[in-house]
């Protein structure tokens, strides 16, 4: 239990999109809370209007965004965003949540706080999460679609810095395949601590959080990362964030609404060939009294899952939408313009009206500082 502390403990959970990180985050901040320590969250994204920021704060927490990049690119954004927490609420733990295709967290982000800033911030070990079954796909362990080599050489770095590998959405996975995909994490990856939970359900977790509350990193190697074959592999991926101003003649369910049209994107990428890493959405409205409907989808082959929910009908609100796949930018837009209209026209009454949409890829990355450790 950390009281009194002089300076504020920094803890990033990182992992490839859609490996469950938001919820992940949501859990180990209400075991912060419950534990009588103040928190703050950073969300990160290469670009605004994130879902992420909006699905924290209508779980009541201090949240800052970083827009527009990395945290190891835009690393004094960072420290403002930290110190625009400690100015609010002055936080004793502050989580922060990188860009879903990031890496080399240890040496850009972890280690210059350690060496520039230690007389403000305590670290503890980058936590990696992973989604089991998309893990498994890429250590050849499951058949099925999955990214091309230069996008998973960015996933397998992010596993090679981890301090800890969280396999998370256990609960999913039989007892063999748990254990399978443990071993393999642990043959290739045997720098770091492998843990098993389910961020949805909450289990399996507290040992998690009890290491990252109480235990500093370790000072290890650091990674060797191609950066030429890292920027090629974000590059590879389409990146895609829209608000959509949403009304109606008569009152409908934000749940069904999101559901319908993220199976119509999910279709139309899928069936050009697209691999899509995230698709995530939220609806808030100004009808409902708490909380927003939230959905979220990982591979293109999957189901989509209903994360938040609204139970009472809406007339309004404002729609989130954050699109990240192995595909052309303007394919990612093409495919989200032609759903909207589709979803409109099938439910008449609804209209649903852009504010805001861009689609590019990544830029290739340009850490601030990169403190290097020889082995």
């Amino acid at each position: 239990m950390i009281e009194n502390a002089p300076r504020a403990r920094y803890i990033m959970v990182g992992g490839f999109l859609g490996a469950g990180k938001t919820t992940a985050i949501g859990q180990l901040a209400r075991f912060v809370s419950d534990h009588g320590l103040r928190v703050g969250l950073i969300s990160n994204d290469q670009s605004s209007g994130l879902v992420d920021t909006a699905v924290f704060r209508s779980q009541g927490f201090p949240v800052a965004e970083i827009a527009g990049g990395c945290f190891c690119c835009r690393f004094h954004s960072l420290l403002e965003a930290a110190n625009q927490l400690t100015e609010q609420t002055k936080p004793d733990i502050i989580i922060g949540e990188p860009v879903g295709s990031c890496t080399d967290l240890v040496a850009t982000v972890s280690y210059p706080l350690r060496r520039i800033y230690g007389d403000r911030y305590t670290t503890a070990a980058l936590s990696v999460l992973v989604d089991p079954l998309r893990c498994a796909r890429i250590l050849g362990l499951e058949p099925g679609r999955s990214f091309s080599p230069k996008v998973s050489y960015v996933y397998r770095k992010q596993l090679q810095e981890a301090g800890m590998i969280i396999v998370n959405k256990c609960d999913l996975l039989t007892d063999v395949q748990r254990d399978a995909l443990v071993a393999a994490l642990r043959r290739e990856f045997a720098q770091a601590e492998i843990l098993c939970g389910s961020a949805l359900r909450g289990d399996g977790l507290d040992d998690w959080f009890e290491r990252l509350l109480h235990d500093d990193a370790n000072e290890s190697p650091t990674m060797e990362l191609d950066y030429k074959r890292y920027a090629e592999g974000e590059a590879l991926l389409g990146w895609l964030n829209c608000t959509v101003d949403v009304d109606a003649d008569t009152a409908f369910s934000a749940d069904d609404l999101l559901l319908e049209l993220m199976r119509s994107i999910a279709q139309r990428l899928q069936s050009g060939g697209d691999e899509i890493a995230h698709l995530k959405m939220t609806l808030e409205s100004p009808d409902a009294l708490t909380g927003l409907s939230a959905v979220s989808l990982v591979q293109s082959d999957a189901q989509p899952h209903l994360r938040e929910s609204l139970p009472d009908s809406v007339r309004s609100g404002q729609l989130i939408i954050n699109l990240r796949a192995e595909a052309d930018p303007d394919g990612l837009r093409e495919a989200v313009e032609e759903s909207l209209h589709a979803c409109a026209t099938s439910r008449g009454d609804v209209r649903l009206r852009v504010e805001h949409m861009e689609n590019f890829r990544p830029g290739e990355p340009n850490p601030t500082h990169r403190v290097t450790v020889d082995a």
